[in-house]
């Protein structure tokens, strides 16, 4: 026992790790481990949270692609479906394939085209005409050559009269094609060179006077 007892105050110190003072054993009585002094709470220290790092962030950028709106549909309406245009729409003369501001005009029959140095001549037996066109944008003028259907007489508003010459070309506005008589009137600096008239609407398109350029 006696041979025990050092090695048990040894690990006695180590385990609980504090300093002991040595006790002589009372006959008669087990051997007692020495007390462990207090700690102070101070003494242990403690690992301020602020100072230790957080856990990385990691940025994504996450990409997401939004389909364009599909274009809105052309307004339809009456009991025959028919696409419907405003008081002023773009419209392509063939030939030559040019864009022209045009005036949808419902109070009159026949489409009016406004032309600049417009000659006839004889080709082959038969009449023709030669005029020249203005594009919108201005670049210059495109020169068209046409057989002549016929002439009008065409009352002006001092009330006098003119003769037009009648030829056909092909006329579209948005997704309407048509082959008409157009009366061609030689003048220059139009607002609206082309005013399109009952033989190309009737039965082709609607005119909402209210609005504007819904064909595009």
């Amino acid at each position: 026992m006696k041979r025990l007892l050092p090695l048990m105050i040894l690990l006695a110190t180590i385990v609980a790790g504090c300093s002991t003072v040595a006790v002589e054993p009372v006959a008669g009585e087990a051997p007692q481990a020495p007390a462990c002094p207090p700690v102070a709470v101070d003494e242990c220290p403690v690992c301020d949270a602020r100072a230790c790092p957080g856990p990385p962030v990691v940025e994504k950028i996450v990409t997401r692609t939004v389909p364009a709106p599909a274009p809105a549909a052309p307004a339809r309406a009456g009991k025959l479906n028919l696409p419907v245009f405003g008081s002023e729409e773009w419209a392509t003369v063939e030939p030559p394939g040019l864009k022209l501001r045009a005036r949808m005009d419902t109070g009159v029959d026949t489409t009016s085209l406004d032309v600049l140095n417009l000659r006839q001549f004889e080709k082959d037996g038969q009449s023709y005409v030669m005029f020249e066109l203005t594009s919108a944008e201005g670049e210059g003028t495109l020169e068209v050559e046409a057989p002549v259907e016929r002439k009008v007489s065409v009352k002006r508003r001092d009330g006098g009269s003119e003769r037009r010459y009648i030829v056909q070309l092909w006329l579209s506005v948005g997704d309407s094609r048509s082959l008409i008589d157009v009366a061609l009137a030689e003048r220059e600096d139009s607002e609206f060179p082309l005013q399109i008239g009952r033989n190309f609407l009737t039965d082709v398109a609607i005119v909402d006077v209210g609005q504007r350029y819904l064909a595009d």
